[in-house]
């Protein structure tokens, strides 16, 4: 299916502020899954744009601005063709089907700090949540992570939340609530703490069930590492595996390295007034 993706991100200010460069991070990682058709990133005021890509091979566009403003304007529109299978079957390598089991030494250094857990649990709340999805010493490999993106939700309420960061996946855990990027991240520390390599992923959802005014949003979700399958994604807050309806735009180690936009400017920090963003992604006929 064709699907398009209008995102404006607005800032406002009290006077005219000196922008320092934005880096944004808002076109689609391209598969055989999702074929970009057409893009285009503008800013208001007029930027330079550079491109690049970082480690991981996210494309990075970085805004530099030559005058001040008191609004920023920043509009990604995308249309991409998504052919991702609703019940997808993953061909998973013989020697992955059964958990516990061993990375090759290739596949081991080249994930190098994704299988490395990243969070302290010094009371063991996280290590006791997670021994409640392991039933014996052997289990099969993909039946544990389907249960785990499962059950998330059965101990964690998604909450929209505005803030900035992404809460530790312990105190998701003690709160009881998170957004999808925390929901994200304990998922994905729970797989590393399997051993399983996991990266945090960003991007944009379809949600045909919504309402037409409502169907789409920038969205978090979790990649595990299996071999024969390769990179498979997880939605812990839908409950759903695999790439249908999603449209990823970046991969990191955790979610703090692929936020869409950052920058700044030159200013008093009463100079900020406020932000919005909205998001649209439709079904093109």
């Amino acid at each position: 299916m064709k699907l398009t993706v209008h995102h404006e991100t607005t800032y406002w200010y009290a006077c005219p502020v000196l922008l320092q460069p934005h880096r944004m991070m808002l076109r689609p990682r391209g598969s055989h899954e999702i074929v970009i058709l057409a893009s285009s990133l503008s800013c208001s005021p007029e930027a330079e744009l550079d491109w690049t890509q970082d480690v991981f091979g996210n494309l990075i566009a970085t805004a530099t601005f030559s005058q001040a403003a008191a609004e920023l304007v920043i509009i990604n529109d995308l249309t991409v063709e998504q052919s991702a299978v609703e019940w997808p079957i993953f061909r998973i390598a013989p020697e992955a089907h059964s958990f516990p089991f061993d990375y090759s030494p290739d596949d081991l250094a080249a994930l190098g700090t994704l299988v490395t857990v990243e969070h302290e649990d010094p009371e063991g709340r996280l290590a006791a949540w997670l021994r409640g999805f392991i039933h014996g010493t052997s289990t099969d490999t993909l039946s544990l992570l389907k249960d785990i993106n499962a059950g998330i939700l059965d101990a964690v309420a998604y909450r929209a939340r505005d803030e900035e960061g992404t809460q530790t996946p312990l105190e998701t855990l003690l709160l009881a609530s998170g957004s999808c990027r925390d929901i994200a991240a304990l998922f994905i520390e729970a797989a590393r703490r399997l051993g399983l390599g996991a990266r945090a992923v960003s991007g944009y959802l379809f949600d045909a069930d919504a309402s037409p005014g409502d169907r789409g949003a920038t969205h978090a979700w979790t990649e595990i590492y299996l071999p024969g399958s390769g990179w498979i994604a997880f939605d812990p807050t839908h409950r759903r595996i695999g790439n249908a309806n999603l449209i990823p735009v970046a991969v990191a180690r955790s979610n703090r390295q692929i936020m869409p936009i950052t920058g700044g400017y030159a200013g008093l920090p009463e100079d900020f007034m406020t932000m919005e963003v909205t998001v649209h992604v439709a079904r093109k006929e």
